[in-house]
């Protein structure tokens, strides 16, 4: 417990400071990025580039081909061995899993709910105006509650009916975790709210806190059901290792990495936007591997990539979401990315989706240092999965809940 709040507070320490530190040191003013609310914009963005769109691209590209191609591959010996007696058992087994009749009939709630907080949040009703700027919250509720829904139905359990001190304790760790990020974004200035009136700092403390507790739930509950689609990281189980052996020569490098990183977030806003959603993960990796504590590259070092892929693929699928509901809605947001400010999906542009991945780690990263429970999907799900195993006749320790 000790080792885990010594970490966590020496990343919020240089998370919170080296960016000022080259605020500072750039002789910008310092009081401008502690304004609260955060509403004034003066950071100036630089155009559209061509090249660093280009290079982005390829950057983004050689790194998700491999696991791509993996899985490709995986899936096309899987097809080739469907003669096989245990492959066809496991097929079997795994589409029993999947019939919509295990639907849960409480899962029909939040879907229409949902549905109906999605037809509120793009309309104009007049009688909905006091209420107009709040939907992102019930909206996201709702998804919330589809996906354990969809959890459930698939392995007979979901983190809202089996975990529930888990499920309860992501809202108000979610709300301090999105706040950190925006603190981060007031040095880059890559999003900005619209639509929700002129607001008292306590208006806005309290406006902006709901919805940010709903990021952790989503993403971890979308990646709870992920999990319990075997194909959709197939081939990951055996993968690149991520030789840890020298724990702290890494831990002080990605020290180094990190910092270096967030200080110039400071000093060149616009050449290191990207850190923002990299370095608070690199540095919590770090002080794990400092302190000797488990990370969540644990199962990596063993070329496990299962549950790495499932929360990052989890935060694109979020992010699809958090954008699309984002379009019309009354209070939303909007993007100013440098270099890349082009060939936009609702507000975001294209390559910006990619920083959704890193993010689903750190959604992991942190849940797992902060809470004494642990996310609950990952390779548990492929283990249990296996024939002869029924998820729904198994009921969780009490460490799990």
């Amino acid at each position: 417990m000790r080792s885990r709040w010594v970490i966590l507070s020496w990343v919020l320490a240089l998370s919170a400071g080296l960016p000022l530190l080259g605020v500072w040191l750039a002789g910008k003013p310092v009081a401008s990025y502690l304004e609260f609310p955060p509403t004034t914009q003066f950071v100036a963005h630089e155009p559209f580039s061509w090249p660093v769109f280009t290079g982005l691209v390829a950057v983004i590209v050689g790194m998700l081909a491999p696991f791509v191609m993996r899985m490709l591959r995986a899936t096309s010996l899987d097809a080739g061995s469907a003669a096989d007696q245990n492959h066809v058992v496991r097929i079997t087994f795994h589409e029993r899993r999947v019939s919509l009749s295990r639907f849960p009939w409480w899962g029909w709630l939040p879907v229409v709910w949902t549905m109906g907080w999605w037809l509120l949040a793009w309309t104009r009703f007049e009688w909905m105006q006091p209420l107009q700027p709040h939907t992102f919250t019930p909206l996201w509720l709702g998804y919330i509650g589809v996906v354990n829904a969809l959890t459930c139905g698939r392995t007979g359990h979901c983190m809202l009916l089996h975990r529930p001190r888990y499920f309860l304790s992501l809202f108000p760790l979610s709300a301090a975790f999105w706040w950190f990020f925006e603190y981060l974004n007031r040095f880059v200035q890559n999003w900005h709210y619209l639509g929700g009136g002129e607001l008292t700092e306590w208006e806005y403390l309290v406006r902006a806190t709901l919805p940010f507790a709903t990021v952790l739930p989503a993403v971890l509950g979308t990646a709870e059901l992920l999990t319990t689609c075997p194909r959709l990281s197939a081939g990951l189980d055996q993968f690149v290792r991520i030789d840890f052996t020298q724990r702290r020569q890494w831990g002080w490098g990605l020290v180094g990495v990190a910092g270096a990183g967030l200080f110039c977030i400071g000093l060149w806003p616009d050449y290191t936007f990207s850190l923002v959603w990299v370095a608070p993960l690199l540095l919590i990796t770090a002080q794990q591997l400092i302190r000797d504590e488990p990370t969540i590259f644990r199962e990596a070092g063993h070329g496990d990539w299962r549950t790495l892929w499932a929360v990052g693929l989890a935060a694109l699928v979020c992010g699809w979401f958090w954008e699309m509901w984002n379009f019309y809605s009354l209070a939303r947001w909007e993007y100013a990315v440098p270099f890349v400010q082009r060939f936009k999906v609702f507000e975001m542009p294209l390559l910006g989706y990619a920083g959704y991945l890193p993010f689903g780690l750190e959604c992991l990263a942190v849940a797992d240092l902060c809470l004494s429970r642990k996310f609950s999907g990952g390779v548990a799900y492929y283990r249990a999965l296996e024939p002869g195993t029924d998820l729904a006749q198994r009921k969780p320790t009490v460490a799990e809940r």
